[in-house]
């Protein structure tokens, strides 16, 4: 498949012109014009690029890309110890943050829903909700999810890793609110989605409070571990459509 045929349709799949994103979502990198074989992943590190390589990969997808606008421009150190490796043996690098968060079907909050069984999943979206439309969604827990603790070890269970947990295990969990990654910060959205708990992937110092305080329950599944079915669903996407390889690598993360 052309290159640049690839970054079109994953443009307009993704919806990407209409999305407001802190770094470049499409190609970051340009490799060969011709691509047969793609690699996903979460996170563009040097572990991957190099998985990558061994499996003669034309191009990597992930949702962590590169050139965030915090960053320091200068390609030094971290940054071109990467760049190095895959300019030498040509793979392109696309990457896709928000657009992907956000696909009604492909992303990541989408397909979170899917691998945790639950239920009415769909992005909650108004007015008064802080974030932006879309990106938080909610729905309710399946059967064998009715309390906290339940859904705790559901998801340690489903994601294959230990969940923070702030709240009463016994407490009824129904109505729940999530957004992949580092969202803990929109838990007031999900206060105000008067919802018996609400998941993101990480938790900051006052997550703790504001759950405890507004009665809310709290879980950090893992910035990683929430972010690991987008990607994976983006690729075999791609993969039927085109008649591509697709190889799906998972670099792991305790994060």
């Amino acid at each position: 498949m052309d290159r640049d045929q690839l970054s079109v349709y994953l443009t307009d799949l993704l919806q990407v012109n209409r999305v407001k994103d802190y770094c470049p979502n499409g190609l970051q990198v340009q490799g060969k014009s011709s691509i047969k074989k793609i690699v996903t992943g979460v996170t563009a590190s040097l572990a991957l690029i190099e998985a990558a390589i061994e499996e003669k990969a034309d191009a990597i997808l992930v949702h962590h890309g590169w050139f965030w606008k915090s960053d320091d421009v200068r390609v030094v150190g971290q940054l071109h110890a990467r760049l190095k490796l895959l300019m030498a043996h040509e793979i392109n690098l696309f990457g896709y943050h928000l657009p992907l968060d956000l696909h009604p079907k492909l992303g990541n909050n989408a397909q979170l829903a899917q691998v945790m069984g639950w239920v009415d999943a769909q992005p909650a979206v108004g007015s008064d909700l802080g974030a932006m439309d879309g990106l938080v969604w909610q729905g309710k827990t399946s059967g064998t999810q009715k309390t906290l603790g339940q859904l705790a070890r559901s998801v340690a269970s489903r994601l294959g890793r230990d969940p923070l947990v702030i709240g009463d295990l016994n407490k009824p969990i129904k109505k729940i609110a999530w957004c992949t990654g580092a969202a803990q910060g929109y838990i007031n959205e999900a206060i105000s989605m008067k919802v018996d708990a609400y998941i993101s992937g990480e938790a900051s110092e006052p997550t703790f409070h504001a759950a405890e305080e507004m009665g809310v329950a709290y879980i950090a599944a893992g910035h990683h571990a929430t972010e690991r079915y987008g990607i994976q669903a983006l690729g075999q996407h791609i993969a039927k459509k085109w008649g591509l390889s697709h190889q799906f690598i998972d670099i792991p993360n305790p994060i």
